[in-house]
């Protein structure tokens, strides 16, 4: 059984508006938590996601840095900026 990631909820976890940088912290259905980080400027742009150490890899099940979510990020990217990010926003 392949791993996909469901995203469950979003919260802002930093920003510099000026420059368009976000930071975000994803909830995922499995209880995962990753950090993802967003360039604004020209359009949002996914440019680096890592899994939060609070649990184990749900992929790898490796108990320490590790980059599975590299490979997940355009169906991260399509779920966040389904109106999610909007919605942390405002």
């Amino acid at each position: 059984m392949t791993y996909r990631p469901k995203v469950v909820g979003v919260d802002k976890a930093g920003s510099n508006d000026k420059d368009g940088l976000y930071e975000f912290v994803v909830h995922l259905e499995d209880g995962t938590m990753c950090r993802v980080f967003y360039n604004r400027f020209p359009e949002w742009k996914l440019t680096n996601v890592s899994r939060l150490l609070k649990t184990p890899c749900p992929i790898c099940r490796k108990d320490y840095i590790c980059n599975c979510f590299d490979k997940f990020k355009g169906e991260l990217d399509a779920q966040l900026q389904d109106g999610k990010i909007e919605q942390v926003l405002a």
